[in-house]
């Protein structure tokens, strides 16, 4: 399994809004490794999402909106 560093993260997209990994896990199904992270603003602090880690890693390139660069920034760890 790949070991993504547990901590804080931002997405590219408004970093004003952290998240919290809580860990990797694996689809039953599939097999396919999924992140599990919690939003940690108000307004969406009891949910827990998902997202398969290939995505959360990767990066984008969005020129439309000025960006490249990773989806998702670590900016506290654990």
């Amino acid at each position: 399994m790949n070991n993504l560093p547990s901590g804080v993260y931002t997405h590219f997209k408004d970093p004003k809004k952290e998240y919290e990994v809580v860990g990797v896990a694996l689809h039953t199904e599939s097999r396919e490794q999924m992140v599990v992270y919690r939003p940690l603003y108000e307004d969406a602090a009891a949910e827990l999402f998902v997202r398969p880690l290939s995505m959360f890693v990767e990066s984008v390139d969005k020129p439309e909106i000025g960006y490249s660069g990773p989806r998702f920034v670590q900016v506290r760890s654990d």
